[in-house]
């Protein structure tokens, strides 16, 4: 049944957990530690959690209040109240509006940007006891926390993840909402994982919650940085303030840097204890001797400080999956895990809907891919270009209600590296599915004829996965970008369940038994 959500592909996600064991922090104490101001209510009651979502609040809570786009949060103070929250932290203007509430009132001046600190107080710190892995950039933040967990479970490391496919706890899988929870989810996720074993907590830190202090009151062991293109303008002002947001992370709140630097962004970062990656040049890490397999395996050598080498098997296609392999190995190699395990968890390790595979039998090559940007199209349509003896076909969409401004710019660059080019739809969300359609198109077409390939439109997903596998013979490779892991497509609010990986086995299935 169809459900109403925000992230397309979040099926009810259940609200974040909660440690089992809380202390009781005094509100007076809160106020001091976090530099905010008591202005109503004693500052004798203590608090044992935190919320920023009024329905979500549970006994003994601090809500943060903060301004929103359409209502502040103040305005759900009492609703807070009735879910058992006990104190409010917000801005001045929330502070007017709470005039004359039984609950006692913090203020400060920018409280979204202390509220993480406020949460790791009163989940005692759970940041400082853990070994944290944070890896931010455009594209290869998840193949590369994937990697990294691997090999630190490999090394026999009891792991967590947190990201946009996944949320893991020592083996156990909670669904995503976010790349990188809301800052007091995210205090209250590390506590849990600290109950539960965990050692090392390897995380996706996106641009949005380096902006918004999701990430406040967080140290890290070390922090990687992939690349940087064009994504979330719908956010950021243009590119260098969406640069200036990733490199928040490298403000000096991890103990080491790792930072590929296969483009201008990348070298900005480096300072002189950083450890360096490249594909392309001199870096502290580079490789050679690389192989590539029609499985999509490919096989290198990995050259790092003080006469490392390592032989890496990688099941992942590309050499930009190189690059994110040699960043995993600097980050795991700077923290002092065997090279034993480095090399045995990045063999093992495939992706959820990073160029995976889908084979039922069929004598052509499928995958699925989360590519939705120009960069990362290009990408993974180059490394398809590398396993194909046949043609490359491409189903691509873009989502609405996100940065317009890639629409046209991965029409072209899908259309200049396949042969056949079917536009389709992604998340419209709210945005009408054709317009966004016909932005892609304009790119696909502003290439000369000799320069791209056919381009077909059809707007139902499921119609244009089952055309592309029609249209695919011996030797091709089908590649259903955009979406990857996810299993909805959101349209006017409602998500309805859609997997690109159930629609392409299903569309390859159908086509084996109408030969047979």
């Amino acid at each position: 049944m169809p459900v109403k959500s925000a992230a397309a592909g979040a099926k009810n996600v259940a609200p974040p957990p909660r440690p089992s064991h809380v202390r009781r922090l005094a509100l007076s104490e809160l106020a001091r530690l976090v530099g905010a101001q008591l202005v109503s209510g004693s500052g004798d009651v203590t608090v044992s959690g935190a919320t920023l979502r009024a329905h979500e609040a549970r006994q003994g809570d601090l809500f943060a209040a903060l301004a929103g786009a359409r209502a502040h949060g103040a305005d759900f103070a009492e609703q807070a109240q009735r879910s058992g929250a006990v104190a409010v932290l917000t801005d001045e203007a929330g502070a007017r509006k709470l005039d004359g509430s039984d609950l006692p009132v913090l203020v400060h001046e920018n409280p979204r940007q202390i509220i993480g600190v406020a949460a790791a107080h009163i989940y005692g710190e759970p940041a400082t006891k853990l070994a944290i892995w944070g890896i931010t950039g455009t594209a290869g933040k998840t193949t590369t926390t994937y990697l990294i967990n691997s090999a630190l479970r490999a090394a026999g490391r009891t792991t967590g993840i947190i990201g946009g496919v996944e949320t893991n706890i020592a083996g156990t899988r909670l669904d995503s909402a976010f790349t990188t929870p809301e800052a007091p989810d995210l205090q209250a996720l590390l506590a849990v994982m600290l109950e539960r074993g965990v050692t090392d907590v390897v995380m996706e830190v996106s641009s949005h919650a380096l902006s918004l202090g999701r990430v406040a009151g967080v140290g890290y062991a070390v922090a990687g940085f992939t690349n940087l293109s064009q994504d979330h303008l719908d956010f950021h002002r243009d590119l260098e303030d969406y640069f200036a947001a990733k490199a928040l992370l490298f403000d000096g709140r991890a103990a080491t840097e790792v930072v590929c630097v296969d483009g201008d962004w990348g070298r900005r970062l480096v300072k002189p204890n950083t450890v360096t990656v490249s594909i392309q040049d001199q870096a502290a890490w580079t490789y050679s001797d690389r192989q590539v397999f029609p499985d999509g395996r490919q096989t290198f050598v990995a050259h790092g400080p003080d006469g490392a080498s390592l032989p890496v098997t990688i099941r992942l296609p590309g050499d930009f999956n190189i690059a994110n392999a040699l960043l995993a190995i600097g980050c795991l190699h700077s923290q002092g895990v065997e090279h034993d395990a480095i090399t045995a968890g990045l063999e093992a390790m495939a992706v959820p809907g990073r160029m995976e595979r889908v084979a039922v039998g069929q004598e052509f090559t499928a995958v699925v891919d989360y590519a939705h940007k120009p960069g990362a199209v290009t990408a993974v349509l180059d490394a398809a270009r590398e396993q194909a003896t046949g043609e490359v076909i491409v189903v691509l969409g873009c989502g609405g209600d996100r940065d317009s401004g890639k629409r046209e710019l991965m029409g072209r660059a899908a259309a200049s590296r396949s042969q056949l080019l079917i536009v389709s739809d992604d998340n419209p969300r709210s945005e009408d599915p054709a317009a966004i359609r016909r932005a892609m198109l304009a790119g696909a077409y502003d290439l000369p004829a000799g320069q791209r390939g056919e381009v077909l439109e059809i707007g139902d997903r499921r119609q244009a996965i089952a055309e592309a596998v029609r249209r695919a013979k011996p030797g091709d490779i089908v590649v259903v970008a955009g979406k990857g892991h996810e299993t909805g497509q959101e349209i006017q609010g409602v998500v309805q369940p859609f997997s690109d990986r159930d629609e392409l086995t299903a569309a390859i299935k159908a086509k084996l038994e109408a030969g047979a």
